[in-house]
């Protein structure tokens, strides 16, 4: 459980940045490599290669050298993990809200 616990808490570091976000969405449609991923950004590359640290020290992404190219994957597993995390707390708030549909609805009635 500690161990779940400190790689969501990686992930969803990783996650809370909109650049890394963009990131995770252009690898989603494919490998990229660094000057592709770069290119839509307001940034330098150094900028983008420390983005994709952070992602890939989350596991969310994988590179490998090709020649003198460094080729970006998507690994989407801690991904799948978090959503499984957030899925738990589903019923809850399923709950909540049920809960607070009946309030407003039997005060709606009373008025």
């Amino acid at each position: 459980m500690v161990n779940l616990l400190a790689e969501l808490d990686t992930t969803f570091a990783a996650l809370s940045d909109p650049t890394r976000r963009a990131i995770l969405a252009r690898l989603s449609e494919g490998e990229q490599n660094v000057s592709m991923l770069a290119a839509p950004l307001p940034m330098s590359l150094v900028a983008v290669g420390k983005h994709l640290a952070v992602l890939e020290k989350a596991g969310l992404v994988k590179s490998r050298k090709v020649g003198r190219t460094r080729i970006c994957a998507l690994t989407p597993a801690p991904l799948g993990r978090a959503a499984d995390w957030i899925d738990g707390y589903r019923s809850f708030w399923n709950t909540r809200l049920d809960a607070l549909a009946t309030y407003l609805a039997n005060r709606e009635e009373e008025q």
